[in-house]
């Protein structure tokens, strides 16, 4: 069984548009389960253990961009440079796919206004969409994983997709969705899911790329992780950036 390890960057509600960053990306890893659940997982530990001598970490963005919740030690600059010359590594080492799509909020919101749809659902529809095309014609490959946002977003998730399972999508009919994706998920980032850290730190990279800020490593190696078409194509297959 393959697993889509989801995760998000930026806002999604589009009240609020953050002019340095009025972007929302919703995007992920796809995974074997026995690998997520095996090497990945030993790999992701062994590094948490071999830098900071623990392995109840949680790798997120936002604290480790913000040296908090025991990454506290990145303030010094030498072992900041070390960290994310292992993470790169990490990230390199490690076999996943990468799809994400990206909402450019302010776009969005003034092409369709009221009728504009949320980010998070839209995006969701997407991935769904290439997650079932990555399974392939075969029944319950594949499970949806995304991380808990609090009880009302939670709930409007589990509705799309049971709304996605009635529906289908534009490409995808709701008889393949349900067939092949055996369930969405969500689980709380505590849980410590190597698959989910992974997709924390996919997104944000790719929503800097799609602001046309100066390239990183980790987006190179992002780059080379995407699902591609037959031809190698990355747009449209792993990458879909919204509106066109």
């Amino acid at each position: 069984m393959k697993i889509l390890f989801l995760d998000e960057s930026g806002d999604h509600d589009l009240r609020i548009i953050d002019p340095q960053y009025p972007l929302f990306v919703l995007g992920g890893v796809i995974v074997e389960q026995a690998y997520a659940e095996g090497q990945m997982t030993e790999e992701v530990q062994d590094f948490k253990h071999r830098l900071f001598g623990r392995e109840d970490l949680i790798l997120h963005t936002a604290d480790i961009t913000r040296n908090r919740n025991g990454f506290e030690q990145l303030k010094e600059t030498s072992f900041r440079q070390h960290f994310y010359e292992e993470l790169n590594k990490l990230m390199k080492k490690l076999e996943y796919k990468v799809v994400a799509c990206v909402i450019r909020k302010d776009v969005h919101l003034s092409r369709y206004g009221i009728a504009a749809i949320d980010p998070y659902l839209f995006s969701l529809d997407v991935l769904v969409e290439r997650f079932c095309m990555e399974v392939g014609n075969v029944i319950e490959g594949g499970m949806i994983l995304a991380e808990k946002r609090g009880i009302t977003l939670d709930h409007e998730i589990e509705l799309a997709w049971l709304n996605l399972k009635i529906q289908g999508t534009r490409y995808i009919q709701a008889s393949k969705v349900e067939s092949r994706i055996a369930a969405l998920n969500l689980r709380h980032k505590s849980e410590n899911l190597a698959g989910l850290q992974l997709a924390d730190l996919v997104v944000t990279p790719i929503g800097r790329y799609v602001l046309g800020k100066k390239i990183k490593e980790d987006y190179e190696i992002i780059r080379s992780k995407f699902r591609t078409s037959r031809e190698g194509e990355i747009d449209g297959h792993g990458l879909v950036i919204l509106p066109k």
